[in-house]
């Protein structure tokens, strides 16, 4: 897995993206984080998935939103 986190294959859920090496889609994380379940929760339930790759993926998550703000505030300066 050495540097993937996220995987897109039409082959796998029909390009749903899902954490590398497994068939977990990455809407499940948010999915059971916005029911207010917690991420430990989440790794017992999908235990193909490490915690490492759910720090990861939200990590990348902040960044995206970070970005995207800065290009929606400068649309609106």
């Amino acid at each position: 897995m050495e540097g993937r986190i996220i995987n897109i294959d039409p082959e796998i859920l029909g390009g749903t993206p899902v954490f590398y090496g497994t068939r977990v889609p990455i809407k499940n994380l948010f999915d059971y984080l916005e029911t207010g379940d917690s991420i430990e929760l989440f790794l017992e339930d999908f235990e193909g998935v490490s915690k490492d790759q759910v720090v990861k993926v939200l990590e990348m998550s902040k960044k995206l939103i970070e970005t995207s703000s800065n290009i929606l505030n400068e649309n609106f300066a």
